[in-house]
């Protein structure tokens, strides 16, 4: 790819992440183009469809994802603390984006969903979670059973623009609920 075309691909992603935060995945396309200083052709030579463009975006957060899951597990505390911080940050994570947290947590089981490997990426940070925390957690939890409810109080949260200290309670009912 040319540098110019490099360039103009990183603007588009920037101009979306910021206007997917403002407004949610459904901001306009032209706008996101307006924003970038890119032609509407451009926008589209580089992301055919929306889900390209939101896949484009989500790539960044995904390794995100992957370094605060190990944050946390590396973090010390009981199983509770460990629990609640990552449910916390899960909250966090699917939150960046006005409506991401709906959008994540309904596409959590969508094999035919184009942010499935996003899900995937989650879902196997929950693992993760689990895995470390086995002997503490009920047996029956698993990591789709564990993304659906804290996506729950995330899709709450974001619609409600609820701030953190309002969140915390309820992921410790979470939290309560997933521990022996």
């Amino acid at each position: 790819m040319r540098a110019d075309a490099v360039r103009n691909r990183a603007r588009i992603v920037d101009a979306a992440r910021e206007l997917f935060r403002e407004k949610g995945y459904d901001a306009p396309l032209d706008d996101i183009a307006k924003r970038a200083g890119v032609g509407p052709g451009t926008l589209y030579r580089h992301f055919p469809t929306r889900d390209d463009l939101v896949d484009a975006v989500m790539q960044a957060w995904v390794d995100r994802v992957n370094r605060s899951v190990e944050d946390v597990l590396t973090g010390g505390g009981d199983a509770r603390e460990v629990l609640l911080r990552w449910l916390e940050t899960y909250v966090g994570l699917i939150t960046v984006h006005k409506g991401g947290a709906a959008r994540i947590t309904g596409a959590l089981d969508d094999a035919a969903s184009p942010i499935r490997t996003k899900c995937e990426v989650l879902r196997g940070a929950n693992q993760q979670v689990i895995d470390k925390l086995a002997g503490d957690l009920r047996p029956d939890v698993d990591s789709l059973q564990m993304a659906r409810l804290a996506g729950g109080v995330a899709t709450v949260a974001d619609n409600g623009d609820l701030p953190a200290p309002a969140v915390r309670p309820m992921l410790a009912v979470i939290a309560d609920g997933l521990l022996r």
